[in-house]
């Protein structure tokens, strides 16, 4: 292997390693304020730290984008996907949580048709049944104890397939770190209206309240992560090319598990493994078929 894909493999190993210690700092927030403000303020800081980075390398010239309509679709859709996986991760183990979440290639495939006029083919058929074949066995114990609650990883994954549509819709229109500022900053009012209704639902999970320093410390150390997975991943793609890359987005599973069963005593039984296995397997065919090749990522 030559050494910039060996560098390349690094620098996504760090990327979606760095991603599911971001989820772990979310879930140790269960509780004690709500998904929607956690999102939020985790969003607010994101984009606050990305517009004084874009301000110092492109001044100006970094917030100018067009096909506005492309970039307000991919800010609702991240705001969509962060809530419901935040949600999720405060009442599923995390494992479980991310391994639904890989469905977001296979849903980008079917969405791909209708809105953007690109052609399935069959072996991407076969990869979505697979896919949901695996959702449905790792929910079979969620469901029977959360109810529909179960199925927000699923709407996350859904919101990370329009964000991936909307960003081959804005490709090519502003660098990289413009592209992470506009998603960051046009999920904030998204966010903010979430956390307003939910506050306003009269649901207790969804009051905010007061909050502790602690709360608001994780979220800052959430936006960090979060910016730096997503920028070391990027490098990764521009040492070894983002087809080597794809396949290490399963590694971010591996991790989930691993924490949520150290820090959270989170223990998946066998059956739920083996749901989250015939998930991998989808995204591996989808992979190796050339379809998708970018990994989904909610953070």
């Amino acid at each position: 292997m030559r050494q910039n894909d060996s560098h390349g493999l690094l620098f996504a190993l760090g990327g979606f390693s760095l991603l599911s210690v971001g989820d772990a700092a979310i879930k140790t927030i269960a509780g004690a304020w709500p998904g929607t403000a956690v999102a939020l303020t985790r969003y607010a800081i994101g984009a606050a730290l990305l517009g004084i980075l874009l301000w110092r390398r492109e001044g100006r010239a970094g917030f100018r984008l067009g096909r506005w309509r492309w970039h307000l679709l991919r800010g609702f859709a991240v705001g969509m996907a962060t809530v419901a996986f935040f949600s999720a991760l405060f009442v599923m183990p995390m494992a479980e949580a991310t391994s639904i979440t890989f469905t977001s290639p296979m849903l980008t495939v079917l969405l791909a048709a209708p809105v953007l006029g690109e052609r399935i083919r069959p072996v991407a058929i076969l990869a979505m049944l697979l896919a949901f074949a695996g959702v449905v066995i790792v929910l079979r114990p969620s469901f029977a104890e959360l109810g529909p609650a179960a199925l927000l990883p699923l709407l996350s994954a859904l919101g990370m397939s329009l964000l991936m549509l909307g960003n081959r819709a804005v490709a090519g229109s502003g660098s990289a770190l413009a592209m992470q500022f506009s998603v960051a900053v046009l999920a904030v009012p998204v966010l903010a209206l979430a956390t307003l209704a939910g506050h306003w639902s009269g649901l207790s999970q969804y009051r905010v309240g007061p909050v502790d320093w602690t709360i608001l410390a994780r979220c800052a150390v959430v936006a960090c992560t979060a910016s730096t997975a997503h920028w070391l991943i990027f490098r990764a793609t521009e040492h070894t090319g983002v087809a080597r890359v794809a396949p290490m987005a399963y590694v971010q599973m591996i991790i989930a598990l691993g924490l949520g069963w150290a820090l959270f005593g989170d223990r998946p039984d066998g059956i739920a493994l083996a749901g989250a296995a015939v998930i991998i397997a989808a995204g591996l065919l989808l992979w190796w078929s050339g379809r998708v090749t970018e990994p989904s990522m909610t953070d």
